[in-house]
C-alpha cells in the first residue's frame, strides 16, 4: 500500500496504541482498559515499529528483545479496514532488520490469526507456556 509509511523511529501514546488495539482485533486481549499498564507496555518494549496513513496510526509491532538470540513480537495490531494489504507483513520485515542476523522472532498468536503466520513463514511451536499474573509457582 503506497500511502502507508513504517517508522522505527518513533515513539507512541498510550491513546494512539489503544486506539490502534481497538480497531485492530487485539483489544479483547489487552488491557486497553488500564492505561498504567499499557503506557508500561509502551515504556518497556524494546523495539516499536509502527505503520501511519496520514496522521493516523494504523499498525504496530511491539517487541520485547536481547537484539541478539530471541525477540517475542508481543504485539502486531494492523486497523481491521487495511488488514491483508501486506502492513503486517512489512512491520515483521522492518521488525527482523533491526534484529542481529542470529536473532530468532517469537510470537503468540491471536487465535483468529493462526492460520496468517505460517503463511508468511513461521513454524509453530509445539511447547509454549504462560504463567498467568495471578498463579504462583
Amino acid at each position: 500500500m503506497a500511502d502507508i509509511r513504517y517508522k522505527t523511529d518513533t515513539s507512541i501514546t498510550p491513546a494512539e496504541f489503544i486506539d490502534v488495539l481497538r480497531r485492530s482485533t487485539l483489544a479483547d486481549r489487552r488491557p486497553v482498559e488500564n492505561r498504567e499498564c499499557i503506557a508500561l507496555m509502551l515504556q518497556h518494549a524494546d523495539l516499536l515499529v509502527t505503520a501511519w496513513l496520514g496522521e493516523t496510526l494504523v499498525g504496530v509491532a511491539r517487541s520485547v528483545t536481547d537484539f541478539g538470540y530471541c525477540c517475542y513480537l508481543s504485539d502486531l495490531a494492523v486497523d481491521a479496514s487495511l488488514q491483508r494489504s501486506g502492513i503486517g507483513r512489512q512491520l515483521i520485515r522492518l521488525t527482523k532488520e533491526k534484529l542481529g542476523p542470529q536473532c530468532n522472532l517469537i510470537l503468540l498468536s491471536a487465535p483468529g490469526a493462526s492460520s496468517y503466520y505460517p503463511h508468511i513463514g513461521f513454524e509453530r511451536h509445539p511447547s509454549a507456556w504462560v504463567l498467568h499474573a495471578r498463579q504462583n509457582v
